[in-house]
């Protein structure tokens, strides 16, 4: 009986010790995350999602990492339905990166899952790099750049459709808004939202001098969805 419960205890602690590495990711791994060492340069117009992903896969490429399968973290909000056309559903930014982990371009570990990357990444400025492995300047740094487009809920979803959050689409530099985030994670207040990597506040505007009045210049985070 006794060497039956050991045997017993000894499974249980087994399964345990599978569970817990199936939930860790090793501390290093190949890049798999950056922001854009600068955007396409026509403000919120990124030429949709598909020309942000051109870019990311660009940026990747140049720095040896165009083997993977980039896509940038953004949303796109719903369209309704109406006499000419269908209606749209979302695109969530969560959605397209594939599952992680997810390391910066010096091997440290920004999120293992999609769970941590939306509460409790590893996300700040000393591991926010862009994709040659640079820090970007915050705030406080002149110039601030720490406004990175997103488009975003803190849970990486799109907004409703009733206002642009998403400079149309990623397709305007002149009318419209985005919401940015904080990769520094620093804010004019103290709450979370000011702080938030991916949700923080909209920009005024969709132009690059827009951009630039809210602490921003136009990059993005990508992530290598395979």
């Amino acid at each position: 009986m006794r060497r039956s419960r050991s045997l017993s205890l000894a499974a249980v602690l087994a399964v345990a010790g599978a569970l817990a590495a199936c939930a860790t990711a090793p501390a290093t791994g190949p890049m798999g995350f950056f922001i854009t060492s600068a955007g396409p340069g026509q403000g919120g117009n990124l030429g949709g999602l598909a020309g942000a992903d051109a870019h990311c896969q660009k940026l990747a490429a140049a720095a040896g990492a165009g083997g993977r399968t980039w896509r940038a973290y953004l949303s796109v909000p719903p369209t309704f339905a109406t006499a000419n056309s269908p209606a749209v559903p979302a695109i969530n930014a969560r959605d397209r990166i594939g599952t992680g982990p997810w390391y910066n371009a010096k091997g440290e570990l920004i999120a293992r899952d999609l769970a941590q990357l939306h509460g409790g990444n590893a996300l700040t400025k000393a591991t926010a790099l862009d994709e040659r492995g640079r820090v970007v300047n915050g705030r406080g740094d002149n110039p601030n750049e720490h406004d990175i487009l997103t488009g975003s809920r803190d849970d990486g979803t799109a907004f409703a459709p009733q206002a642009d959050t998403t400079c149309r689409a990623w397709t305007s530099s002149t009318d419209g808004s985005a919401i940015v985030g904080h990769h520094d994670r620093i804010g004019p207040l103290p709450e979370n939202w000011a702080k938030s990597w991916n949700f923080s506040h909209p920009s005024v505007g969709c132009s690059n001098e827009a951009l630039v009045r809210t602490g921003g210049s136009g990059r993005f985070y990508c992530f290598a969805a395979n």
